[in-house]
């Protein structure tokens, strides 16, 4: 019976995917480039299948490389996983919590509730993972994950924070050349900001029953944040959490009355995780925090 690759076999590998050069590999691993090149090729030569053919561009993965990508991406996921949970005992305040958010909340509100638990907790690293897809919990992507859409599978323990609307705005600049429009018809005569290519934005848009598609958009953009600069930036009208909007006194609310549109908001974490003190702490901290920010960011709320 043939003997499974290593583990660093297969960092290598993902480090040439990601860098596309040996080189970059190295540079990244902090290795040397002919360490990285046997470790590749120790690979290629366990599984019997060739993994990169050189370019002008540097290294190209072939089709078996690719097909490889999601299998050994799932093991560096388990393998950053088992490292946090040896970081620190279970029963000890030390150690590392790993957080997924969507990037709006990751960006424009976990900071500041970060901030109060490390002040608390100052011996517990925290690492957090900005992106707007789901990460996978019960791969090990991360402990602790913020959603906006109810997760399903059994093996999570999931806790409702409530919910967060959200509406839309303008920069009071943007409302000095552009008169403010009365009624929902009134947006297709102005700079609207949305969604570009990503269908997960046009679905969840179909969701909260948004009246505009793609098309509409004088400008269009699949990063929240970005979205959130050109509308603080004056570009036009765009969608924005009641919660942050109302911490800048330059975004005006554009028919709050007409336009709002609620978003449930879920705490969630692998219920083999439960017995772990730093995770529990990080869970309990972020549950309390994240449900006074969903009472306040609801319409007619304050702050």
């Amino acid at each position: 019976m043939a003997t499974a690759p290593d583990w660093h076999l297969f960092r290598s590998f993902l480090a040439v995917i990601r860098e596309g050069s040996l080189s970059g590999a190295a540079r990244a691993l902090g290795m040397t480039q002919p360490t990285v090149g046997r470790q590749v090729a120790a690979l290629e030569s366990a599984l019997e299948v060739s993994l990169f053919t050189r370019s002008l561009e540097g290294l190209a993965p072939t089709e078996s490389a690719l097909q490889l990508v999601p299998a050994a991406e799932a093991m560096g996921a388990a393998a950053a996983a088992a490292l946090r949970i040896a970081s620190g005992e279970a029963v000890e305040e030390r150690g590392t919590v790993r957080i997924t958010a969507s990037e709006i909340m990751g960006a424009e509100v976990l900071p500041s509730i970060l901030t109060r638990f490390r002040s608390r907790h100052p011996h517990v690293a925290l690492e957090l993972a900005l992106t707007n897809r789901n990460e996978d919990l019960l791969r090990g992507d991360a402990d602790i994950a913020v959603r906006m859409v109810r997760p399903t599978q059994g093996a999570l323990v999931a806790r409702r924070l409530g919910r967060i609307d959200i509406g839309l705005f303008a920069h009071r600049n943007y409302l000095k050349t552009h008169p403010a429009p009365q009624s929902v018809e009134d947006l297709a005569r102005h700079a609207l900001i949305g969604f570009d290519r990503d269908a997960s934005y046009a679905r969840l848009a179909e969701r909260l029953e948004f009246p505009f598609h793609r098309e509409a958009f004088a400008l269009r953009c699949d990063s929240d944040l970005a979205q959130l600069a050109a509308l603080r930036a004056g570009f036009g009208i765009g969608v924005c959490q009641l919660g942050i909007a109302r911490r800048d006194r330059h975004l005006v609310p554009v028919l709050p009355s007409a336009l709002v549109f609620p978003m449930e908001a879920w705490l969630v974490m692998h219920r083999d995780l439960r017995a772990s003190r730093r995770v529990r702490l990080v869970y309990d901290h972020l549950g309390a925090e994240l449900l006074a920010y969903a009472l306040g960011s609801r319409q007619g709320k304050g702050t």
